[in-house]
């Protein structure tokens, strides 16, 4: 089930002084650095210029409408919490050759969010803190609504993505939704071996390479449906061929399987219309010293791993796992530096390690449709990766579909497979960067 189609009359939330970080929330603020922070970013591009003045009106008048984005991160003595922000901004900005650029907790008056245009284009950068990319989408798409209606475009009407900005936040939407549904009777374990990671230059610091390819979903689809899959699991085994081929190229002293982190929206699965992170990951790959794999083969074996474990059964399981050290007694009063410790020690030990790409899909946006004749496409982007790696999102909007890939490496060789696999499948592809 979506957020638009939970979307029903609900109680509403309650004033609050302060807002507990999500399941996942937790994890973000430890893994923040001088040069990394969990930062994602969605854009929507329009069909005609942005005026930044109205722009910036439109962020004043919708912003209020969402407390958990309207927030600042605090730091107590066992778990950081989110406060309400009253400080004045955000600010909007002209854009930046390099995006999702670290966010430091007591810079920007505190707000962990960030709205830039430039041309036609309308962006909004989070913090991972806040919530997800279903979230993020909520409150771009209603300050988008908000800014046509300030231009004189009042036949766009709420639904969906775009909330009523006068209305009080709903209960749900503010939840915890992990701690609701986390009720499995048992917490499988997690069994993962290292993952092939790319080799690569390291970019220098605030330096983020983005490299787009705007397709047609038509085409995307016929060429999926040939595979006998859909369009998620044949971009998903495009990205995998494209890394056999870098491990291949890279000649390591031994082979590693090649796994792809991708996070699954449990909305679709869990009831809830809630505005913060909901979502958790799975792990589809194939193992190069098995044998080689013929492209067909990867479809299949993505095709099935998707078919065992995207079900309410396995995914309850999976935040059942997550949420147990959460609510265990004794880690409850651990002070929040030794938590910090063994959060980053794990993720970074053990978490990141596990995957050697990340893949996300949004699927395909709707919006209302007074909304429509205004946008041209949206594009999503995963952010900085925590490690040296490529990271991928797509989205799609009426017949465009845009692959967004970041990177903090001077090497392209991942996109550059990715991209000539898919024009040797007959799709046509324009390719856009920030790179020279």
């Amino acid at each position: 089930m979506s957020l638009a189609e939970a979307r029903l009359p609900r109680e509403k939330a309650e004033k609050t002084d302060w807002y507990k970080l999500d399941l996942s929330a937790i994890v973000y603020p430890t893994l923040q650095r001088r040069d990394f922070s969990s930062v994602y970013r969605l854009s929507v591009v329009l069909k005609e210029e942005v005026d930044p003045q109205v722009l910036q009106k439109a962020l004043d008048m919708t912003l209020p409408r969402f407390p958990t984005y309207k927030a600042a991160i605090r730091k107590g003595l066992f778990w950081r919490y989110l406060e309400p922000n009253n400080r004045p901004g955000p600010f909007v900005q002209e854009d930046v050759k390099n995006p999702c650029q670290p966010m430091y907790f007591k810079a920007n008056n505190r707000y962990l969010v960030r709205v830039y245009y430039f041309g036609k284009r309308i962006a909004l950068e989070a913090h991972h803190s806040l919530g997800d990319g279903t979230g993020g989408m909520c409150v771009l798409q209603t300050l988008t609504a908000t800014y046509l209606r300030l231009l004189g475009h009042d036949e766009i009407a709420n639904g969906g993505f775009v909330l009523d900005i006068h209305e009080e936040p709903d209960k749900e939407e503010l939840e915890d939704a992990y701690m609701r549904y986390a009720n499995a009777k048992v917490c499988p374990p997690r069994l993962g071996e290292k993952a092939y990671r790319v080799r690569g230059t390291k970019e220098p610091f605030y330096t983020l390479n983005i490299v787009d390819g705007i397709l047609s979903v038509s085409e995307v689809m016929a060429v999926a449906k040939r595979y006998n899959a859909t369009i998620t699991e044949y971009l998903n085994a495009v990205l995998l061929h494209a890394l056999l081929r870098k491990q291949e190229e890279d000649r390591p002293v031994r082979q590693r399987p090649v796994k792809i982190a991708m996070p699954v929206n449990l909305r679709r699965f869990f009831p809830t219309i809630t505005l913060r992170n909901f979502i958790t990951m799975i792990y589809p790959g194939v193992d190069p010293r098995l044998g080689e794999y013929t492209f067909e083969e990867i479809v299949t074996q993505v095709h099935n791993y998707m078919r065992y474990y995207i079900n309410e059964k396995l995914l309850r399981g999976d935040i059942t796992t997550n949420a147990a050290t959460q609510r265990n007694p004794f880690i409850r009063v651990v002070p929040l530096f030794l938590k910090d410790f063994a959060v980053r020690t794990f993720y970074t030990k053990i978490q990141d390690k596990n995957s050697s790409a990340g893949l996300t899909n949004m699927g395909a946006l709707k919006v209302p449709e007074g909304m429509k004749p205004y946008i041209e496409r949206f594009d999503i982007y995963m952010g900085q990766p925590y490690s040296t790696r490529t990271n991928c999102a797509i989205i799609s909007f009426e017949d465009i579909l845009t692959i967004n890939f970041a990177s903090s490496i001077v090497e392209t060789d991942v996109e550059r497979y990715f991209f000539r696999k898919l024009v040797k499948d007959g799709i046509h592809v324009k390719i856009e960067s920030n790179r020279i």
